[in-house]
């Protein structure tokens, strides 16, 4: 590749970049009902030069959808130390990053959650071309990520990764369906409680799903502990097999 051709690269990187920051500003201010005529007013251009950087909606969705991603996992993995911290810690600590991102961005949420950006056109496509969920697929890819991660550090051997895979896939589940009904579809609605009372909500169902699924493999965990040294088998458990 020569230099004039990776200097047009980055420069198409650049602009895609630029497009899909003024995208997230058009969702904040216009809600989930966003058009692609209110995302290039924003970017300073016109609808075609969108279409000339992204094949069309589903591809300008997947990079907000990997923007927003980046963004929470930038946020959560800046307030954590995944080998120091405690469990307890982990959980506060990651849901209220969440939530405070949450609470930023509440439009950009109910975008992902509510998918209308591509229901008008019937563009929902996964990445295979394959018909799907807006919100499922977005939490995918970071609840697959989650869960290596998680795989990784849990050394007990009842623990397998499909396991673990489930857990993340329900917990993504339930924190998405939570913010929905906490968020509501517009700014119109009133939340039913506080930030913090949805915070703490939040990190107990985290918690209840992760301990719950663990008492089912005879695995307790201690809390106060960090990661990789909490799952501990019941004694019990290790007797009967």
């Amino acid at each position: 590749m020569d230099a004039r051709t990776e200097r047009w690269r980055e420069h198409r990187l650049q602009v895609r970049k630029d497009l899909v920051a003024a995208a997230l500003v058009a969702i904040d201010v216009h809600g989930p009902n966003v058009s692609m005529g209110d995302i290039a007013k924003v970017a300073g251009t016109a609808k075609p030069k969108l279409y000339r950087h992204f094949a069309d909606r589903s591809d300008l969705h997947a990079a907000i959808v990997q923007h927003v991603q980046n963004l929470l996992w930038d946020r959560i993995m800046g307030t954590v130390n995944l080998f120091e911290d405690s469990v307890a810690d982990l959980i506060d600590h990651g849901v209220a990053a969440y939530a405070a991102v949450v609470t930023d961005h509440p439009n950009l949420f109910r975008f992902l959650v509510h998918g209308h950006f591509l229901t008008r056109t019937g563009d929902r496509r996964t990445a295979d071309g394959s018909a799907g969920d807006p919100a499922l697929d977005s939490a995918r890819t970071a609840s697959n990520m989650v869960a290596r991660v998680l795989a990784d550090a849990i050394q007990v051997p009842a623990v397998d990764n499909s396991t673990v895979e489930m857990v993340s896939y329900s917990t993504f589940g339930a924190v998405a369906t939570a913010t929905d009904w906490w968020l509501g579809s517009s700014d119109q609605h009133e939340p039913a409680m506080t930030i913090e009372r949805f915070t703490a909500h939040l990190a107990a169902i985290v918690r209840g799903l992760v301990e719950s699924s663990s008492a089912l493999l005879g695995i307790r965990i201690e809390s106060d502990r960090p990661m990789h040294l909490a799952f501990v088998r019941d004694q019990e458990e290790v007797t009967r097999e």
